[in-house]
């Protein structure tokens, strides 16, 4: 079963579903809207974090930027 995530419309609170068919109604937890919108989702790596290749190969080399670089924030 596909995870979306969404923005809602109403609040712009981000939330995720589970959703098991696309005829499902998606509301909102925080206030219930029933108006949100798809958002493109950021797969996570091995190592679990949504990082960049770019990214791991610098920490990895020992580089790395101002928090190490495993973070991926550069």
């Amino acid at each position: 079963m596909p995870i979306y995530e969404y923005v809602c419309d109403s609040c712009e609170t981000r939330f995720e579903k589970i959703v098991i068919n696309k005829q499902q109604e998606i509301a909102c937890p925080k206030c219930a809207s029933k108006k949100a919108t798809i958002q493109l989702s950021v797969f996570a790596t091995a190592n679990g974090s949504g990082a960049s290749a770019k990214s791991s190969t610098t920490s990895s080399s020992g580089g790395g930027s101002c928090c190490g670089g495993g973070c991926g924030c550069h």
